[in-house]
């Protein structure tokens, strides 16, 4: 069976600055080599009107950073750069940039008129000397020109790697302020690089673990805001919001999307017992999934909605179990040392991520959906509630220092390139959404 590490492998043969028409397609694969990063070229975008020069620099800046993050990629510094790129359309010469061992040129152009936005992109093979596909441009409204930068990111990525990217993506979560004894939680959304942060909620109640539908429109979290756990529900656009899975006597909690996005499967604390239900949430019936006196939380959908994964106590410790969607026996699949908790099976249905407690240290980890495999990819005093990004290749999680805040890391699931997202302050709770429409 295929291991799974993500290491990287780039299928480049060694080519003489003067035969490039010898070299090998730039192509980052997935094998188990492990090499240097990609080295590339992001000059500034060209302006193709004076209004577009206030983005041309912004806009390369944000592609260039979107792929050094994936630590895929590294960036040739431009002062490093001998050629000048000043037209979109004019011919490159490919052996500058073969003399400073750039592997791929990206290059782009901006043109702004009124509050409209146009961004095209080329993406080169330096070592064969050939252009990567057909340029691309996207247009939309100057508010939304980082939004520009990581589309034309996903498309470079896309073609090197040749996989999705998930640079146009967004990331719910609960930001935190105040003093650690009497912390102010609301409920956040922001780009995946840690940008165009905004607050969803006042602060007035205490809100955690958000998720965010499949469409990328609506989330749901718990509240305090009645004096015990609910779900709420609410438009990321509008913040039109409402309390659902009423159960008389429960406290509901744990919610997350079915992947057609009309149905939440959480969790109903009441009388002793801690079961997992299912909402219909147009016609607000609900099914009863487990009866058994153990709690049962946090539940996760495979992709192709027919199980769902989740962790419970009943073998005596907090263990992984996955049993069909509309319930029924679960199987447990956990068996290591420790505790395992909050698991989420990933977009790409091939793994489970959760987190693993054990000799005092807590861990992001994933395992293969029978349970096997299993891989630790960190550990922290305090390492927590893995998401996926949209592609499946990276996964987003709170770590918390003793005695410190919590903030988001990501780290790829290879257990490599572990680095802390910017957020405006301690930060917790992540919840990656999908690539955007």
């Amino acid at each position: 069976m295929t291991r799974l590490f993500l290491l990287l492998s780039v299928l480049l043969a060694f080519v003489a600055a003067h035969t490039p028409a010898m070299a090998q397609p730039l192509r980052l694969q997935i094998t188990e080599g492990v090499i240097e990063p990609m080295p590339f070229a992001m000059p500034a975008f060209v302006p193709e009107n004076s209004a577009g020069s206030q983005y041309s620099d912004a806009l390369a800046r944000v592609v260039a950073a979107n792929l050094t993050n994936t630590g895929l990629f590294r960036e040739v510094p431009r002062s490093a750069h001998i050629a000048r790129v000043t037209s979109f359309d004019a011919s490159v010469s490919f052996s500058d940039w073969r003399a400073i061992n750039v592997q791929a040129l990206i290059t782009g152009a901006v043109e702004v008129s009124g509050n409209r936005m146009t961004v095209k992109f080329r993406l080169f093979d330096v070592l064969s000397g050939q252009q990567m596909g057909q340029g691309m441009q996207f247009a939309g409204s100057t508010d939304n020109w980082r939004r520009m930068a990581h589309k034309v990111s996903d498309s470079v990525y896309s073609r090197i790697t040749g996989e999705t990217g998930y640079f146009d993506s967004r990331v719910v979560f609960i930001s935190e302020s105040g003093p650690r004894g009497n912390r102010t939680k609301r409920l956040a959304i922001m780009d995946q690089d840690g940008e165009n942060v905004q607050m969803l909620t006042d602060g007035r109640s205490l809100v955690i673990a958000p998720r965010v539908s499949p469409a990328g429109d609506q989330a749901v979290y718990t509240t305090y805001e009645t004096g015990s756990p609910r779900i709420a529900l609410t438009n990321l656009a509008s913040g039109q919001r409402q309390l659902v899975g009423n159960i008389p006597g429960a406290m509901t909690f744990s919610p997350r999307f079915s992947p057609d996005g009309r149905s939440l499967v959480f969790s109903a604390a009441r009388g002793g017992n801690t079961d997992l239900y299912r909402l219909d949430l147009g016609s607000g019936q609900m099914l009863q999934l487990t009866a058994l006196p153990s709690i049962a939380t946090s539940p996760s959908f495979s992709p192709d909605g027919r199980f769902i994964t989740f962790e419970s106590d009943r073998s005596g410790t907090s263990q992984i179990y996955v049993m069909p969607a509309g319930g029924g026996e679960a199987r447990r699949i956990s068996f290591g040392s420790g505790r395992y908790s909050t698991p989420v099976w990933s977009p790409r249905g091939d793994l489970i991520a959760f987190t693993k407690s054990h000799a005092g240290r807590f861990h992001i980890g994933v395992m293969r959906t029978d349970g096997s495999e299993e891989r630790l990819l960190t550990a922290s005093f305090l390492d927590e509630g893995p998401t996926w990004a949209p592609n499946g290749r990276v996964i987003m999680f709170t770590r918390e220092a003793q005695g410190g805040d919590p903030a988001l890391f990501s780290v790829d699931i290879s257990g490599r390139n572990l680095r802390r997202i910017p957020t405006p302050g301690p930060a917790s709770d992540p919840a990656w959404g999908p690539l955007r429409p």
